[in-house]
């Protein structure tokens, strides 16, 4: 018998460790190829670990709520076969060397001082199991080919079936020898897949009947970490909101006006939401101090631009995923990233390195309704944005034939920031610029 040591997989360039929340196999038990071994928790993103093996699991090296760093081994693995088995390391280091790949039989095999150099795949942040890293290899597709192949996977992964037909539309439809990959026994090469847990149904958490009437619901873990999260906030930074009524009705009269031919070019709905963010990147660069965080006595100025949106999840918790360099970002890449993260939100598929890393946070507290909020900071940043519902209002309009009331579509927008390091100054400079640039909106601007 031989023994796979299953590892913490690598989760994304700033995810480091992760909680296991719950062993969904015991010592013991028989596992199939792709069962489920155990859940993990990454910040408030929470994932299953499948097997990349079939046998029975034999030990548990991190008990339940224990911390493992990517790379940790995790589990060990009884399966069949006469030799060790150990999980590939995920790319968790970059020095470490790739080992040249066992010959995959039926693919056209080189002379031995011609075999292709395999490329460095420690440089992509994308995962390639050793199986697609040697077919790419043996057919010659580099890296920079291969990351551009979409992937069917979970998460959008590349499997051996995707690369595959790759190739053969590459080749005019011809099959290639690859094919006979499809026959490598797991102990050989493993193609890990890590699906993402689903949302939490809160209706599932343990409730208890007091005095016939009232109930004690115990907080589910996303729900412990937003209140110790909130709490920290409130005790870390003294908070200042300043508040900002903008006309916004060019903005609301030109969305009406593309949201229909954008939808039919892009296959995409436009929000408001994209608009609020490229409004607020562009105060970013006029206002540099406001995307900075505090540790101690130092301020850190941030020279990405990443934004979080709050999004509220079915389960009626709150995820935060962050939009990277969003000043690089035109409004077509605005909206399908607004789009992408808050429908995968929604449906518990983020990935864990796609919450982290943000230097300013927009929430759209109009959505339900409300006309104006005085959110939370998002530690250890140090402002957070509220843009509240738009409504039309009497509004007095200043014309060249003098004072006129007019039906506007107004909305108030508020900001909440650390009066450690942003003033009152600052902080109502910033959200007055953020309004202005929606208050300015080209009713002409093509997209």
């Amino acid at each position: 018998m031989a023994q796979y040591e299953l590892l913490l997989p690598k989760m994304g360039e700033s995810v480091a460790e992760a909680t296991v929340i719950k062993w969904v196999k015991q010592i013991g038990d028989s596992i199939d190829l792709d069962d489920t071994i155990l859940e993990i928790a990454t910040d408030k993103v929470d994932s299953e670990v499948p097997s990349p093996v079939a046998g029975k699991l034999v030990k548990q090296l991190f008990k339940e709520d224990e911390v493992a760093q990517v790379g940790d081994v995790i589990a060990i693995i009884e399966t069949e076969g006469g030799s060790t088995v150990i999980e590939e390391k995920l790319a968790v280091s970059a020095s470490v060397v790739e080992e040249k790949p066992e010959p995959i039989p039926g693919l056209a095999q080189l002379p031995e001082e011609k075999q292709i150099v395999q490329a460095d795949f420690s440089s992509s942040e994308r995962f390639y199991s050793p199986l697609v890293k040697s077919i790419a290899s043996q057919e010659k597709i580099s890296l920079n080919e291969l990351d551009s192949i979409k992937g069917s996977g979970a998460d959008g992964r590349l499997n051996k079936d995707d690369l595959l037909n790759y190739i053969s539309s590459k080749n005019g439809g011809q099959p290639v020898g690859a094919q006979a990959a499809l026959n490598v026994p797991p102990q050989q090469v493993v193609e890990t897949k890590i699906p993402v847990a689903p949302v939490p149904n809160s209706n599932k958490t343990s409730t208890t009947s007091v005095s016939g009437g009232d109930e004690i619901i115990e907080m589910d873990r996303m729900r412990k970490l937003i209140a110790d999260h909130m709490v920290m906030s409130k005790s870390t930074s003294p908070h200042v909101t300043s508040f900002v009524e903008a006309d916004v009705t060019n903005m609301v009269l030109w969305r009406n006006k593309v949201k229909n031919s954008f939808e039919k070019r892009e296959n995409e709905k436009i929000t408001f939401t994209p608009i609020f963010v490229e409004a607020v990147a562009k105060a970013i660069k006029d206002f540099p101090m406001i995307n900075v965080s505090v540790n101690g006595t130092q301020i850190i100025k941030k020279n990405n631009i990443n934004i979080g949106m709050a999004a509220a999840l079915p389960s009626g918790n709150l995820i935060v995923p962050v939009i990277r360099n969003a000043d690089q970002l035109n409004l077509v890449g605005l909206t399908k990233a607004v789009n992408d993260l808050a429908s995968r939100a929604r449906i518990s598929k983020l990935k864990p390195d796609e919450t982290q890393g943000g230097t300013f946070t927009l929430t759209n507290v109009g959505s339900f309704g409300n006309v104006m909020g005085t959110p939370i900071i998002n530690q250890p940043q140090v402002a957070i944005l509220a843009v509240g519902a738009i409504k039309k209002k009497p509004a007095v309009l200043e014309t060249e034939h003098g004072d006129v009331i007019a039906i506007r579509h107004m909305m108030f927008l508020s900001l909440s920031y650390d009066h450690r390091v942003v003033d009152g100054s600052l902080g109502g400079m910033f959200v007055r610029r953020v309004a202005d640039y929606l208050e300015n909106w080209d009713f002409n601007r093509e997209i």
